[in-house]
């Protein structure tokens, strides 16, 4: 008994936990001096990515605002990447956009974490080295010993990654922001898959603040 204790502990021991991505807002921040209402053409950039993801980013985003009936433009269609380079190329582009709000998409970094926690389970049969009470008590009480089962401690040990991300939404006729949050993406894999996810928790939030118009 004590060996399949022993190995339910090995198996525990380089458990990883599973792969679920999911994505969820960590804090947030918002302006309660802006007044000027929800936006209706908004420009997405995204940084801190390769150029195929930087794109990528900007399309679902664009596309997920789009859906809600936001003029949502890619900030690649709309800002050349030389412009991308300093400041002044770069605000004069996202004005030329016609864009009211600038979406910024910042990845902040990718961190593997690692949570070791102990619990107590219990060894299979008897280790009582008697006979069990019985048959006329019905055999063994809840199929162990009449004395119970022996509990042993099993270490667990997972890990897992969580990109983080910082958001913000700038007003583009003063250059300040008005909305900012911080997410966190558990266990990223499939960067297309995951940003989807991503985008919608972020446009559900700024829907929230009335800071885009979505159509009804």
């Amino acid at each position: 008994m004590r060996k399949l204790a022993t190995m339910v502990s090995l198996l525990l021991v380089t458990m990883v936990l599973a792969g679920c991505q999911t994505t969820s807002l960590q804090s947030a921040w918002f302006d309660p001096n802006f007044t000027g209402g929800p936006m209706h053409r908004i420009a997405v950039v995204a940084v801190g990515v390769n150029f195929a993801n930087r794109r990528l980013t900007e399309d679902v985003f664009a596309q997920r605002l789009r859906d809600l009936g936001v003029d949502g433009a890619a900030g690649w269609t709309v800002i050349p990447d030389t412009a991308r380079d300093a400041p002044e190329p770069f605000t004069e582009a996202v004005r030329k956009s016609g864009a009211e709000g600038l979406l910024m998409v910042r990845l902040l970094g990718v961190d593997t974490r690692t949570q070791v926690s102990t619990t107590m389970v219990p060894t299979m049969g008897p280790t009582w080295g008697g006979p069990m009470w019985g048959p006329g008590w019905g055999g063994s009480w809840g199929g162990t010993s009449v004395w119970g089962p022996t509990m042993v401690p099993v270490t667990q040990v997972s890990q897992y990654n969580l990109a983080m991300v910082e958001t913000s939404l700038y007003e583009v006729a003063t250059g300040r922001v008005i909305w900012s949050g911080n997410t966190q993406t558990l266990n990223p894999s499939d960067f297309q898959r995951d940003v989807g996810g991503f985008a919608d928790v972020i446009i559900r939030e700024l829907r929230a603040r009335g800071l885009i118009a979505a159509a009804k």
